[in-house]
């Protein structure tokens, strides 16, 4: 890609959103800068993300700067195909780097392939609503491996992708990725997106999937409880 278009951002976070049962993301700016979702976490409780980091530098100065005068404490995620130059926007700003080099990341749904997982490991699949969550359970009954996706129409959102340490090198990643993508393409889904860590790239890039832009992410400072 030439870019990173701010409509794919915009779908990942309608479905993210939708993955951890958050309220709809809102505009930052009425020039479209960036979008503003709650996640009521502490030290996380709200999350911005720039749409036109690459096209508009000016954009990003504009939110690296709200977060850091903001009154919660906000992290600023930014997809990019120029990481250093995002990475010099933030940290002028006061902002903590805290991941330089995670992926924004889709794959075609329909072509991902297929690994079950291997004995004596069982998997576990729950639906409610657009959200299905896989599971992988150990021969006495613990949880080894798990993660959601949430279909929102063709797209379908991966989200909290995670295998116990105890548990790994066992190809449970492989086998979680395909059962939640079997799930995700019987309800409509054909788009797989996705922001992978630098744990997960490996993992995600053997079955498929493509790394659209590199994602860095920035929190602002904390917040005094007084303030």
């Amino acid at each position: 890609m030439a870019k990173i278009e701010s409509e794919l951002i915009r779908r990942w976070l309608h479905g993210w959103t939708v993955a951890r049962s958050l309220p709809e993301a809102e505009p930052v700016e009425s020039t479209g800068d960036g979008l503003r979702s709650e996640c009521g976490q502490p030290g996380r409780e709200v999350e911005v993300f720039a749409l036109r980091a690459d096209e508009e530098p000016e954009s990003l100065a504009r939110l690296a700067a709200a977060v850091a005068a903001a009154k919660q404490t906000t992290w600023l995620t930014v997809p990019t195909l120029h990481p250093s130059a995002v990475e010099a926007v933030v940290s002028a700003a006061g902002l903590e780097l805290l991941h330089r080099s995670e992926w924004f990341m889709t794959t075609d749904l329909t072509e991902h392939p297929q690994h079950a997982p291997a004995a004596p490991y069982q998997r576990e699949v729950r639906t409610e609503g657009p959200v299905t969550v896989v599971s992988l359970h150990g021969p006495s009954g613990e949880v080894a491996a798990r993660g959601a996706i949430a279909v929102v129409g063709a797209d379908a959102i991966a989200d909290r992708i995670e295998t116990n340490p105890a548990h790994r090198r066992r190809g449970l990643g492989r086998a979680l990725m395909s059962g939640l993508a079997e799930a995700a393409v019987a309800q409509g889904a054909r788009t797989g997106l996705l922001i992978a860590s630098e744990e997960g790239q490996r993992l995600y890039s053997s079955l498929g999937w493509h790394h659209e832009a590199d994602v860095l992410i920035a929190r602002g400072p904390a917040v005094p409880p007084n303030r």
